[in-house]
């Protein structure tokens, strides 16, 4: 017996989610606050970590850690939380609880590629939508796509990735409007998008759902994201939801840092600024063009992506090629906002590598 006799063609035919290693690189290729915690902080953080219970199964519904999203985030008592283990278990837990026969799941295109992996994994029809060659929301293609293929789930990335532009929001509206299933709106990027968000919208529409995740905000090696809706759609997919999958120490960390959310947001801000100084400069090379971002990264186009991408490398910065995942993405890269000595190492890279072309 073989793997390839047992396991779903599909599955087979994919490649698994990759991570480059960073090993003695500056790390800018997967949208990380750079940015710890303070000291006094992080000495507050480590009695906490020292004092928790890790010989007894943690919170299954991390009661605290909900209070402190609610909290930090002012969302209202009238919403459910559920939490996930970072966004991509929350995204597999509404696939897998809508995966029908038949039933589709519709994204644009190019967006998260967890979307169409995890549609993959739990059966579904995936439906993708090209962007307009501007990365704008193409309208008139989505809702002609939700009226044909009548798809049970839709997924919106608000700020999206890996371009970096919000989506007009009157067409984000009309969307939600015309949509035959649910809409999930994802707020990953929503601490550098200038206040833009769903949150407010949920009274107003029964198929929405709002997904963000606490990583952009400076808790990525915490793993923990977040689905917030009205108590119907919540109690529903609580029920695929695995026992205990926010660990104990994600739960006591977690809990901590949004009670001190003010420091995160601060340091959210400061990258506002820097991605503002980045882009400023990366838009005065000869052979850049950069797209407006309202998150922490830039998409940027280069005449030759692939070499541009590895001649980085050799200089020891380590960004996102995504040239060849999708067609409008031809000659693209992709940079996370760093610390400015960063910042100002990759843009002395990124110069050199350009110089070389003329």
């Amino acid at each position: 017996m073989t793997p390839e006799q047992l396991i779903r063609p599909e599955i087979q035919r994919l490649s698994a989610y990759h991570v480059a290693d960073a090993t003695g690189m500056v790390k800018l290729d997967a949208m990380e606050n750079p940015y710890s915690l303070p000291d006094d902080l992080r000495a507050e953080l480590a009695v906490k970590l020292r004092d928790a219970a890790i010989n007894r199964y943690p919170d299954p519904h991390a009661s605290a850690v909900q209070q402190a999203l609610r909290q930090a985030f002012a969302i209202d008592p009238a919403y459910d939380i559920m939490l996930g283990n970072g966004s991509d278990e929350l995204i597999q837990i509404i696939a897998s609880a809508l995966a029908k026969p038949g039933a589709a799941l519709l994204a644009v295109e190019p967006s998260f590629v967890m979307y169409r992996m995890i549609a993959e994994f739990t059966g579904l029809r995936y439906i993708g939508v090209p962007l307009r060659s501007d990365f704008a929301l193409d309208e008139a293609a989505v809702l002609d796509a939700l009226e044909r293929e009548q798809p049970e789930l839709v997924f919106l990335a608000y700020p999206n990735n890996p371009t970096g532009n919000v989506f007009e929001r009157g067409a984000i509206e009309r969307i939600l409007a015309a949509a035959p299933g649910l809409v999930v709106i994802d707020e990953a990027y929503h601490a550098f998008a200038g206040g833009l968000s769903f949150l407010d919208d949920l009274a107003r529409f029964d198929n929405l759902l709002l997904m963000r995740t606490v990583s952009k905000l400076g808790l990525a090696g915490l793993r923990l994201g977040y689905l917030v809706g009205k108590p119907a759609w919540i109690t529903q997919f609580d029920k695929v939801r695995l026992p205990y999958n926010v660990n104990v120490l994600t739960q006591v960390a977690a809990r901590f840092a949004l009670e001190h959310v003010a420091v995160l947001e601060r340091q959210a801000a400061y990258l506002v600024t820097e991605r503002g100084r980045l882009m400023q400069a990366m838009s005065a090379l000869v052979g850049v063009q950069t797209f407006d971002s309202s998150a922490n990264f830039i998409l940027f186009r280069v005449p030759d992506a692939v070499r541009v991408f590895a001649g980085l490398k050799r200089r020891a910065i380590l960004i996102k090629n995504l040239h060849g995942g999708h067609p409008l993405l031809d000659n693209c890269l992709r940079v996370t906002v760093g610390a400015p000595q960063e910042n100002d190492a990759f843009l002395a890279a990124l110069s050199a590598e350009l110089d070389l072309e003329n």
